[in-house]
């Protein structure tokens, strides 16, 4: 019974990063457009890829594996809108100080539920 609990929501995980990724892959022309500033793309990505991802996640259990992904998969969106690889031994944080961002563990931290089932938003109200 436990081990369809963990599998479910490893998958609701990774179906929210695959949402992230195409909504990204949607905005890939204004997040990638050297034209635009770094912060505006940040916003941007904040306000649509990011929040697509993070939508419903006060109903996910914070382990570690979901974490990890969660993290992984912004990076690499993060990389691409700077137009940094990898080998370029950029640090994240620094990447993510240039567009504005917090972590997103920490994001997610921030809407989760405490142990009373009270959710932020809840909270805030």
């Amino acid at each position: 019974m436990l081990n369809v609990d963990v599998d479910a929501d490893a998958a609701a995980v990774e179906t929210r990063i695959r949402i992230g990724w195409n909504k990204f892959r949607q905005l890939v022309p204004l997040l990638t457009n050297k034209d635009t500033s770094l912060v505006v793309r940040g916003r941007l990505y904040s306000s649509c890829v990011r929040s697509s991802v993070l939508h419903a996640s006060e109903t996910w259990p914070v382990r570690k594996e979901n974490e990890v992904a969660l993290q992984q998969a912004e990076m690499r969106m993060v990389r691409r809108m700077c137009g940094i690889k990898l080998h370029g031994r950029v640090p994240s944080k620094g990447l993510r100080e240039r567009l504005g961002l917090d972590e997103i563990i920490s994001v997610l931290q921030q809407t989760g539920c405490d142990g009373m089932g009270m959710c932020a938003s809840k909270r805030r109200q």
